[in-house]
């Protein structure tokens, strides 16, 4: 090939179309062997590597809303049956530990799958593989195309296995701290309501938003964060929150 032919390769519009993973590997990693391959697919596509047109239809965004409620029944049974003792108060916050965003991504990283979500070329250089928001939503969007491509059994079998076995773990780690619950509970015994948060403003494309969050109390802002996604922005704003408080006189 000439220097020119090369050149145009490169420069071509196949260059821009997202970097391709192995579905092979990404079966060995969640221990699941797809009857559609496609649907494994789906679930690896971010809407920055989707087809144009449909983004929801092309990305993995309803396969990561499907995901989530299998991913709560599995882990909410399970914690259930183990715990008899357990307060329903407890089982929420550990069922919260268990599901939340920083959970699935550091498990994603843990098992290889964050590498394995088909990105586009820009959000590949804008780090798109290290960011928890679009980590966690694939992790979710697995699942879900499991429990379709498999049954509950087979999606079961996979949170177990994958999430569920490292419960000591993650529930001993204070990075996994629901700061959004435990707000909640401080606001309610002092008798104050309930935390309203709100997006105060968005800024980047769609495929890598930042989200500035503001969580007020009785119309007054105890907490702001910053995150991209509303979650992680939340959470963020909650912490601010709660240090808030802890700092605060009793009638703050």
């Amino acid at each position: 090939m000439s220097i020119w032919q090369r050149l145009t390769a490169l420069l071509s519009p196949a260059s821009t179309s997202p970097v391709q993973t192995d579905l092979a590997e990404v079966q060995q990693i969640i221990g699941y062997h797809f009857h559609d391959q496609e649907l494994l697919r789906l679930a690896l596509t971010h809407r920055s590597a989707a087809n144009h047109g449909d983004a929801d239809a092309n990305s993995n965004e309803r396969l990561e809303f499907l995901g989530d409620s299998v991913l709560g029944l599995v882990i909410a049974d399970r914690l259930y049956d183990d715990n008899p003792d357990m307060s329903e108060g407890d089982l929420t916050k550990t069922k919260a530990m268990l599901v939340n965003e920083t959970t699935l991504a550091l498990v994603a990283r843990e098992i290889g799958l964050n590498t394995c979500v088909l990105l586009s070329p820009e959000e590949i250089r804008s780090g798109g593989h290290s960011r928890n928001s679009i980590i966690a939503d694939a992790f979710e969007a697995v699942i879900g195309a499991v429990y379709l491509d498999g049954g509950y059994d087979c999606a079961r079998d996979v949170v177990l296995r994958l999430i569920y076995v490292r419960r000591d773990r993650i529930t001993a780690d204070e990075a996994q701290r629901n700061y959004k619950g435990d707000l909640l509970e401080l606001i309610q015994s002092r008798g104050e309501g309930m935390p309203h948060y709100d997006v105060v403003s968005e800024r980047g494309p769609d495929h890598a938003k930042e989200f500035h969050v503001r969580v007020t109390v009785g119309g007054h802002t105890v907490g702001e964060g910053v995150g991209f996604s509303k979650k992680e922005a939340e959470q963020k704003a909650a912490a601010v929150a709660l240090e808030f408080y802890d700092s605060a006189p009793n009638d703050a």
